[in-house]
């Protein structure tokens, strides 16, 4: 009877070549350490709120005024420990959303919180509240401005690299500037000076990583927390290119709705195939951005679409536990605190994250396998029930599984296979459902040379 093991990365590598010219290209492209940081704090959390939070729209209309946000207090602290309890590592602030209107008292327009009935920097409460909870503090700035007369000159590219050094400079360390593509269809023909606006980033805060129109960190393709059965972060440099995105974007209100049911835009985007017709190669991790109601900004109307914990949880499995990092949007109410729903769903995800590594069967570090590692097994000791199994690659060593198998031992020897997967990354969770076993077998059908696997564990 054949060995159903045999066929693995050191007999046959599946048919593909284990080292050659091309691997080693593949395998050389690495992560910087912003990202090496970022896969390690893999889940944070959006906040939009601003002039579309007072007036209950999720596009301004570029008419309003300062008298228009009428919201007088917030309790940032609140909203802090509500993201904390899902266990977010960081938020980011809608700073400037499409409307133009401005979080902080900027010197370079009247169109902000300080001439509204609201008396202080909420951009500052904001990050001061994440301070106090060791939460990383990162900047959503619109490129698009409604309001901003320059806009569509090149006037405008210094109005907002004029904000953008105001935030960068007032408001400590910045984790992530986020810039997105979205422009209004009758929004004027105007190029942003992307390359401008990363070189002052990465002089001002240089421990930022800038997404998603940006060098750092991809966008999945979608709002609807899909993913690709492969997300690769070794991809073509060319999905860098911020016009790329611009064009995907949103460019009206109504497509924010077609974003969350579109499937990936390409499927593929970083196999061997892929990569062998492109001449240069990235580290571009995907982040999968979804709101916790159907809108981005906060309506009373939408109270009964909030995502349940349960919901939730299948986001953060279908992200996090699949190579990608989870941005989860939780916009405060015009009361200036998260509503009380989205809390209760905060606070059940948090548990159900904690849970996935709260028992503990084994963990174990088998680093960079060899030629004598074509599978490697796992003894429980007694038989226990199985329901995650956690692995992640060595990521500064590039990302090389490109196919592996997860088998149980039953306690009678016999092997089940219970997972059939392509890619690891810097994290990959599989989801069980408590199985009796008394041990586990990795196999690594195909790889991009050695296969390094800092850690494995198994939990109950």
């Amino acid at each position: 009877m054949k060995n159903q093991f045999e066929n693995n990365w050191t007999s046959g590598n599946n048919g593909y070549p284990l080292f050659n010219e091309e691997v080693e290209k593949y395998i050389s492209v690495l992560p910087s350490e912003n990202q090496v940081k970022l896969a390690e704090n893999p889940f944070y959390c959006f906040i939009h709120f601003g002039m579309n939070t007072a007036t209950a729209r999720e596009w301004g209309t570029g008419t309003e005024t300062p008298s228009d946000f009428t919201i007088e207090s917030i309790r940032p602290e609140q909203w802090v420990k509500s993201i904390k309890a899902a266990g977010a590592s960081g938020i980011i602030l809608t700073c400037k959303h499409h409307d133009g209107f401005c979080l902080w008292e900027s010197e370079y327009t009247d169109f902000s919180v300080k001439n509204s009935v609201f008396n202080g920097d909420i951009v500052k409460m904001v990050s001061d509240a994440c301070k106090d909870e060791n939460l990383y503090f990162g900047i959503y700035l619109s490129p698009w401005d409604m309001h901003e007369e320059t806009y569509g000159t090149e006037a405008y590219n210094d109005y907002f690299c004029n904000q953008l050094t105001e935030l960068l400079t007032n408001y400590g360390e910045i984790n992530e500037v986020w810039f997105d593509g979205a422009k209004g269809a009758n929004a004027k023909a105007f190029e942003y000076d992307w390359q401008r606006y990363y070189a002052l980033i990465r002089s001002l805060q240089p421990s930022a990583n800038i997404a998603i129109c940006g060098p750092d960190i991809r966008w999945v393709g979608n709002e609807g927390g899909k993913t690709r059965k492969s997300e690769f972060s070794v991809v073509p440099k060319a999905l860098c290119m911020a016009e790329t995105v611009s064009k995907n974007s949103q460019h009206s209100e109504k497509d924010a709705v077609k974003l969350k049911t579109l499937t990936s835009m390409d499927e593929d985007l970083g196999s061997r195939k892929v990569l062998a017709n492109s001449e240069e190669l990235c580290w571009y991790p995907a982040e999968v951005d979804v709101s916790i109601r159907r809108g981005w900004f906060y309506s009373k109307n939408e109270n009964k679409t909030v995502k349940s914990g349960r919901k939730l949880f299948k986001l953060y499995l279908s992200s996090v536990g699949k190579n990608c990092t989870f941005l989860l949007n939780v916009p405060p109410t015009n009361q200036g605190v998260i509503h009380h729903k989205d809390v209760h769903a905060l606070q059940s995800l948090g548990k159900k994250i904690s849970r996935i590594t709260a028992a503990p069967i084994l963990i174990e570090n088998p680093g960079q396998l060899t030629d004598k590692d074509g599978w490697v097994d796992f003894d429980f000791g007694s038989s226990r029930k199985l329901k995650y199994i956690v692995l992640k690659e060595d990521i500064r060593k590039s990302q090389r599984v490109e196919k592996f198998d997860v088998y149980i031992k039953k306690a009678n020897g016999k092997y089940i296979r219970v997972a059939s997967e392509t890619i690891i990354g810097s994290c990959r969770i599989i989801a069980l459902k408590g199985k009796k076993c008394i041990g586990a077998r990795l196999v690594v059908r195909q790889s991009r040379g050695n296969p390094i696997i800092p850690e494995i564990g198994f939990y109950e």
